[in-house]
């Protein structure tokens, strides 16, 4: 059974877009189908069109298909991105995984593995605390956690987060941060390989 992979992410300035982009190609190119997914806007569009940099960003995703129940049936592994808000993940991100109930009741969600990613707009803005936020979902849903660990030295140079990689918002994603991305997805799409073969 191939790899089927749900990267699922919200981005309100195109960061976590961008890191979920990385992550595609290096998906893919480790032989992956992929699904590259974003999850509905919840804030009122007045709002979203009041702010330029929000309405741009939206409108770069507008081609990019919104995430559903039958995207998460579908896929045998996934990926996570969202900024972070309070130490938490973002709102919209929270309200698509409200949206899981009937599928996780069915055991659709279990016993796969999932990986994720975050951003702040300061370095010590609750990176670490939002991945796990996310990874405290997958434990009620009975999911398998595939966290990069300082399994490369990719990990080090891009600012040394074994959780998952995350990013300061506002500064360009560099070779080494990519690196690190590329490292993480081929982590987890070599992990779900292993459990789809077993």
């Amino acid at each position: 059974m191939s790899v089927k992979l749900a990267i699922v992410y919200y981005s309100t300035y195109g960061t976590n877009h961008e890191m979920a982009e990385v992550a595609a190609e290096a998906a893919r190119a480790a032989g992956a189908e992929v699904r590259l997914l974003r999850v509905k806007e919840t804030a009122p569009a007045e709002v979203v069109a009041g702010q330029a940099a929000w309405k741009a960003q939206a409108e770069r995703m507008a081609s990019i298909p919104v995430a559903t129940p039958q995207d998460m049936e579908w896929a045998n592994a996934y990926l996570f991105s969202a900024p972070t808000r309070f130490g938490v993940m973002a709102s919209q991100m929270r309200a698509f995984i409200d949206t899981l109930g009937g599928i996780w009741a069915q055991g659709s969600l279990s016993n796969k593995p999932m990986s994720a990613m975050s951003s702040a707009q300061n370095t010590h803005g609750g990176q670490e605390a939002t991945i796990l936020s996310m990874y405290t979902t997958v434990f009620h849903w009975g999911g398998i956690v595939v966290a990069p660990g300082f399994t490369d030295q990719s990990i080090f140079k891009s600012g040394g987060n074994p959780y998952g990689f995350s990013h300061t918002q506002g500064q360009p994603l560099t070779d080494d941060n990519k690196a690190a991305i590329a490292h993480q997805t081929r982590r987890l799409v070599d992990v779900a390989a292993k459990l789809a073969i077993g």
